[in-house]
């Protein structure tokens, strides 16, 4: 180690002051090259060994999983955007491109086989993975890591959160354990495991680039974990691991930067494991899946909207409406109401608010925390329920295809372009010429708003109400066109 001596001089009255910092830079020097080089290379080695036997713990309970869909050839949607159609840019898309679940186009049919993941969780066969690998699936194969394969039957599906349940019948498989992915976090180390492009078990890590990601339309409930370890079409489903070899998240989705590539960048997202072990519980036991509601409409506050409410922060949640009845209304809320807290803990987004409503049950009483008229007051509700059937097969598209005609949710954009503001339903985006809603006049961009005089809310009602209307073989729609309401009644195919 090298030192330096200084001479007396005018300047000795300094001397102790120079002295103590170069005994602190002797202290931070860096090690010789040698030293340094290997302390790296031990640190290396041990986080190569913590990876391998992660690993080599979680791929046995890892599944390949092989599913034959239904699928259909899409038609163009909503003409004369003025950017051109955003559907066509599948900048963010589904592992094995399928189209955004909200989207409903009318089909020509065809059978193709899709590859996935899943990991198992129970000694008798239970298997996560994802909704959009097997909830329309007719058919489905797992192959275990010691090379068996079976048969699986679909427990149930979520399209809501993206998690879906399969089983086979087998006994004393090794399991995955389940972490606590709410006490994740940013930069936490974390390992994939899947079959992506078919090449069974592979192993990625990375780090979590981030939390709470939402507002992709993925599904009905976003709280995406992202993440930079590789994943790719056919780790969909797979599992995400942390350094303890406990699943924190169901890898789902990735972000791929062009249409001819759609493999990682370093951009992937995974549905939170607390989230699937919510709608795993409900899956396994069928029925129904059960959220917690709070009976409001809400929207994501703007500097113009917090401009009007007096407001300088535009982090929160502001209340448009409160619903007749609701638990929220017996709990005090009011419309222009901005939720800041739920539960202790902050609200930011609107996704991530309903998320976290959801994933309670319901009876479940909850602390809201609001700012009305500029103060902060608190609310005590006791949570309502809202639900979905259990998903368990195909929704059938039958009359959906007979219509000729494609709808796409209500969002804030399009209410504002077409005028809908205030309005509740779905947008017509596409109409086949030819098709019966052509004929009977429907264009893009009209509003249904009803089918058979009850209300239309998103897709999912829409496509549940004409599945019933299609036993009587017609069906009366309610339509604002953008200057009058109209009552058009189409026919449907006989099932």
């Amino acid at each position: 180690m090298q030192t330096v001596n200084f001479k007396q001089n005018k300047f000795l009255s300094h001397h102790h002051i120079i002295s103590a910092f170069l005994i602190l830079l002797l202290f931070i020097a860096p090690l010789p090259a040698p030293a340094q080089d290997t302390s790296s290379v031990d640190i290396l080695r041990q986080m190569g060994k913590a990876f391998a036997k992660i690993s080599e713990k979680a791929s046995p309970a890892v599944v390949g999983i092989k599913a034959d869909q239904t699928v259909s050839q899409k038609y163009s949607t909503m003409p004369n955007w003025p950017f051109g159609d955003p559907f066509d840019d599948d900048f963010f898309e589904r592992f094995f491109g399928r189209p955004f679940p909200y989207r409903r186009s009318p089909q020509r049919k065809s059978h193709r086989a899709v590859q996935g993941s899943g990991f198992i969780v129970s000694a008798d066969g239970h298997i996560l993975t994802n909704n959009h690998l097997v909830g329309e699936a007719e058919d489905v194969k797992v192959k275990l890591a010691d090379g068996r394969e079976f048969e699986a039957k679909v427990i149930g599906s979520d399209p809501d959160t993206e998690v879906a349940v399969i089983k086979i019948d087998a006994d004393n498989l090794p399991i995955l354990e389940l972490a606590d992915s709410d006490t994740l976090e940013v930069g936490e180390w974390v390992i994939a495991i899947g079959n992506p492009f078919g090449l069974s078990h592979t192993v990625t890590a990375g780090i979590v680039s981030a939390k709470g990601r939402s507002g992709f339309r993925l599904a009905e409930y976003e709280d995406f974990i992202q993440t930079d370890a590789a994943i790719n079409p056919g780790n969909s489903g797979g599992p995400l691991i942390n350094l303890d070899g406990k699943v924190v998240g169901i890898n789902t989705a990735i972000v791929t930067g062009h249409l001819a590539y759609r493999g990682n960048i370093g951009i992937g997202f995974a549905i939170p494991i607390n989230m699937a072990k919510f709608i795993y519980g409900q899956l396994i036991e069928g029925g129904k899946i059960v959220y917690g509601a709070l009976g409001v409409i809400i929207r994501d506050l703007d500097a113009d909207l917090a401009e009007s409410l007096g407001l300088q922060d535009t982090k929160g949640v502001a209340i448009a409406e409160v619903i007749e009845g609701s638990a929220a209304e017996k709990a005090g809320m009011k419309r222009y109401d901005v939720v800041v807290e739920f539960n202790g803990e902050k609200v930011e987004k609107v996704n991530e608010f309903r998320s976290r409503v959801a994933m309670l049950k319901p009876g479940t009483k909850v602390e809201i925390v609001v700012v009305r008229n500029g103060k902060r007051k608190t609310l005590n509700a006791e949570l309502g329920e809202s639900s979905t059937e259990l998903k368990t097969a195909k929704i059938p598209l039958k009359a959906i295809e007979q219509l000729g005609l494609t709808v796409q949710n209500l969002t804030d954009d399009l209410a504002e372009r077409y005028g809908y503001e205030d309005q509740e339903g779905v947008i017509v985006t596409h109409v086949e010429p030819g098709s019966e809603a052509a004929r009977k006049g429907i264009k893009p961009g009209m509003l249904i708003m009803e089918v058979d005089q009850k209300p239309v809310r998103n897709t999912r009602d829409f496509d549940q109400a004409i599945g019933k209307a299609a036993e009587a073989g017609k069906v009366l729609l309610l339509i604002n066109d953008g200057r009058f309401r109209l009552l058009i009644v189409l026919k449907l195919p006989e099932e």
